[in-house]
């Protein structure tokens, strides 16, 4: 009985990582900072939810991360949102798109931030927005 709960453990913790390191995987970025304007993207496929589920989670952990002017076309499965948060007065962009990807969903996930400024951190926060899904 021991070792049935130890392997039970074992194969819970090890699947954990595993799921939380694709979006990561997936992560991109490009320009530089302070240089010139940076994009970050990442992406995720959630083969069991549907695109109108993964677009209301989604469109949940936006709100609930602090961003404003957030424009909801959910027909089209897209959302933009802006924060600004360097005093410069200049917005930084996120855009999400949901769509249907076999039985389930595809989320991608756009972060532009203006040439001037930074965004630490920005593969721990689109993926906390993406993977919002599979919560």
């Amino acid at each position: 009985m021991r070792k049935v709960i130890c392997a039970s453990a074992f194969v819970a913790l090890s699947f954990t990582p595993a799921a939380a390191s694709v979006c990561s995987q997936h992560y991109q970025s490009s320009g530089v900072p302070l240089v010139t304007g940076v994009t970050y993207k990442t992406w995720m496929e959630f083969p069991s939810v549907s695109p109108a589920a993964a677009f209301d989670k989604v469109s949940r952990a936006v709100l609930a991360e602090g961003f404003v002017d957030v424009n909801v076309e959910k027909q089209l499965g897209t959302l933009t949102a802006q924060q600004e948060t360097s005093g410069s007065g200049r917005p930084q962009t996120l855009r999400v798109v949901v769509r249907k990807t076999g039985k389930g969903s595809r989320v991608d996930a756009v972060f532009m931030v203006p040439q001037g400024q930074v965004a630490p951190n920005m593969s721990d926060n689109l993926c906390r927005v993406v993977n919002a899904v599979a919560d």
